[in-house]
């Protein structure tokens, strides 16, 4: 699916240069909620002595936990079914990073001998599955034996649960024209429905989680904390893989509690809860977005970078959706254009804060770029960003003129406005060496991952949010435009957007079969960003009204622990 590209947005004209804030201005306000979390997480401080001897007995425990996985992965090696199963539960349980180069070496020869065409549901499902998402293009003809002569899924795997339920997951992973794939959806969720009363608990939850949040579209800590829950209600679960997990999670989510107190002190700081009141106190919340694109240990810097990134372009967006005029909202943009401190000289006093913020984070990230000799990166970063304000800007237009535009005027802008683009770019600049001139010409350069994720996020949006921001004034959301320009109602506006979405899913796939364009650890990134617009925008914007589901998630990642035995 090709997507018109947003970059060509004309650069406003200044006019004027003055920061005096015009008379009896009329702004608007969203009411957004106040942050849910105060001052939580500055709780989580790494300077108690007891605290890093724990640590070091844990790491231990840990360490030895580890070997004793790894040798049931050399166990597995000689039969295929064994390993993908057990491929299955380490990656489910979020420890997979810890195995990448083991998990990589199995696939690769499952893949290369062919050994993947198994007879039972469960197997060939789970095999497809896992070679997908590394990459291999196996074929989806693999599922044909369990069809029919009239072509329909034959009957005798209905009671099959387990396999209904791996083939459903399986499907999640389908690109275009693959109808077999788009069928096997359909009946798999209406067969799981339908099978929901008659299993046990345990079995019953996973099922209702799957339908909800399908591994594919998931985050890797939330994954992880829902199947240890799972795993460790089968009795037939291995005692070292639970305890490995658990402990693994619990010091990771140590290392993510202590790095958000550092970025928390560092948002207090700034106050932008009280001299921006108008904007969205949302640092846990942004944290919590980031965690999701990398929450393994050697990402700190990258977390730390994107996260104040985002932070800031949340601010920056209620700029100009919320409090700006027409009149400010020139001279900021003109100011993101320059770059420089001097165009603090013709903001109001409100931007000010925001603009030297904004400077300053990214001259962190210069500073941390320039030990790694990689400065480039940061040029590349910047440039995002002037383009996504460029966007912003053209929908404060639309919204000042009351202009509803067509759905192609529409998604030309509000794909930029997404913010995607920018934070894929802005992500690989964490990525270290793999990151080089010619990842960041790519991920710049518009390909058709990132037009396809940028769908799913803005669209996820539009749907659930549009709503809201009609009550408190804002720009035409896809929903109204599409309805506008198609006269048809919300209802259907909804189903033919939802189809876009579905149509970008498989975009997505298609591009992260080999070969692919960029090394896999960058294209998780970019992978991984769509899974976090998803999860946030599923059924509401838990991004802007946090204290719903996504304050469970936060919950469930950041603040409760795994209990050990």
């Amino acid at each position: 699916m090709q997507l018109p590209c947003a970059q060509a947005l004309p650069i406003p004209t200044v006019t004027t240069t003055t920061s005096i804030e015009p008379p009896h201005v009329t702004r608007r306000s969203a009411n957004y909620h106040p942050s849910i979390w105060g001052d939580h997480f500055l709780a989580y401080s790494s300077d108690a002595m007891e605290e890093e001897v724990i640590n070091m007995e844990q790491q231990q425990r840990l360490h030895h936990l580890k070997q004793k996985v790894r040798k049931m992965l050399e166990a597995a090696a000689e039969q295929s079914s064994q390993m993908l199963n057990l491929v299955d539960k380490i990656q489910r349980l979020g420890v997979s990073y810890h195995f990448e180069t083991e998990i990589e070496t199995a696939l690769r020869h499952i893949y290369k001998t062919c050994d993947y065409h198994f007879d039972d549901l469960h197997t060939a499902a789970l095999s497809f599955r896992l070679l997908r998402q590394q990459g291999y293009p196996v074929s989806c003809d693999m599922f044909d034996k369990f069809k029919n002569s009239k072509g329909e899924f034959q009957e005798s795997i209905i009671s099959d649960v387990q396999g209904m339920l791996s083939l459903y997951e399986a499907t999640c992973l389908r690109i275009h024209g693959e109808d077999i794939l788009d069928e096997a959806l359909a009946f798999t969720i209406t067969q799981l429905r339908s099978a929901l009363p008659n299993l046990s608990t345990p079995f019953k939850e996973q099922i209702i989680h799957a339908l909800n949040q399908p591994i594919h579209k998931g985050l890797t800590r939330l994954n992880a904390r829902s199947h240890i829950l799972f795993f460790e209600q089968n009795d037939c679960h291995s005692k070292d893989l639970l305890n490995f997990a658990k402990l693994d999670f619990n010091l990771l989510q140590k290392l993510h509690q202590r790095e958000l107190c550092e970025i928390t002190r560092w948002w207090k700081d700034l106050n932008f809860a009280k001299t921006l009141p108008f904007a969205r106190d949302r640092m846990v919340e942004c944290y919590f977005w980031i965690l999701g694109v990398y929450f393994e240990p050697q990402y700190l810097l990258a977390r730390r970078m994107l996260t104040k990134v985002i932070a800031m372009i949340s601010i920056i967006d209620d700029i100009y959706d919320v409090y700006g005029t027409l009149e400010e909202l020139v001279l900021f943009t003109d100011a993101i254009e320059r770059w420089e401190i001097s165009a603090l000289d013709q903001l109001p006093e409100y931007m000010k804060l925001c603009y030297q913020a904004l400077l300053d984070v990214y001259s962190m990230i210069d500073e941390e770029m320039a030990k790694q000799g990689r400065s480039y990166c940061v040029d590349y970063a910047k440039s995002s960003m002037k383009i996504l304000v460029r966007a912003y800007f053209e929908e404060a237009k639309w919204f000042h003129q009351g202009y509803v535009p067509t759905m192609e005027e529409y998604m030309q802008v509000a794909l930029v406005t997404a913010g995607y683009k920018m934070l894929a770019t802005s992500s690989f600049v964490g990525m270290g060496d793999l990151a080089t001139k010619e990842a960041f010409d790519w991920v710049s350069n518009d390909p058709l991952i990132v037009q396809a994720a940028s769908v799913i996020g803005r669209l996820k949006d539009d749907i659930v949010g549009h709503k809201f921001e009609q009550k408190r004034g804002h720009v035409a959301s896809a929903v109204e435009c599409y309805s506008k320009q198609h006269g048809t109602t919300e209802e259907e506006a909804i189903i033919e957007l939802d189809k876009q979405v579905t149509h970008s899913w498989k975009d997505i796939n298609a591009e992260c079969l080999c070969p692919i364009k960029v090394p896999m650890p960058l294209l998780a990134r970019v992978l991984n960003l769509a899974r976090v617009l998803y999860v946030i925008y599923q059924d509401e914007d838990g991004y802007t009204h946090p204290g719903t589901k996504v304050e469970n998630f936060v919950t469930s990642v950041l603040i409760d622990s795994m209990p050990i035995n």
